[in-house]
């Protein structure tokens, strides 16, 4: 993507990373992004270093990665003769919570396949997707299950 010249507004810096303007504020205020150069009337104003750095963040985002991760690779981004193995490390991490997350959702596709399955055309008190809402024990697979009164 072509930077524009060196003096962006944060609308701008907005629209060419796809990025909303409270969330630029917000990595600002906990220091993912610097705080950028200001007009003489308090304007920010940022340069080809902030798109890139904007860019880098979104993109680790999308991939999930939580904001103290984001933070750790930035810190290696910055440093580029440091080793790459913790980078590694935050990526294999990910990796596994995306597959965990991966399982547990074609658990779920399988249990809500089932109940839309049994296909009840009777009374709601003959429904086998309100009968198994009611009861988890009726479930085929295991899910997270919901947190009981005896367990707060």
């Amino acid at each position: 993507m072509p930077i524009p010249a060196p003096a962006l507004s944060i609308g701008k810096l907005a629209r060419l990373t796809e990025v909303k303007v409270p969330t630029i504020r917000f990595y600002e205020q906990i220091g993912l992004l610097p705080e950028p150069d200001r007009t003489d009337s308090d304007r920010r104003l940022y340069g080809e270093t902030s798109v890139r750095r904007l860019s880098f963040i979104r993109h680790a985002r999308q991939l999930g990665f939580s904001v103290q991760a984001i933070r750790t690779l930035l810190a290696l981004a910055d440093d580029p003769d440091r080793p790459c193995e913790e980078a590694n490390a935050l990526a294999s991490e990910q990796l596994a919570d995306v597959e965990a997350k991966i399982a547990r959702l074609a658990a779920l596709r399988t249990e809500l396949r089932r109940m839309v399955a049994a296909n009840c055309q009777g009374r709601a008190g003959d429904c086998r997707v309100i009968e198994v809402l009611g009861d988890h024990a009726l479930c085929e697979h295991e899910h997270q299950r919901p947190t009981t009164l005896a367990e707060i």
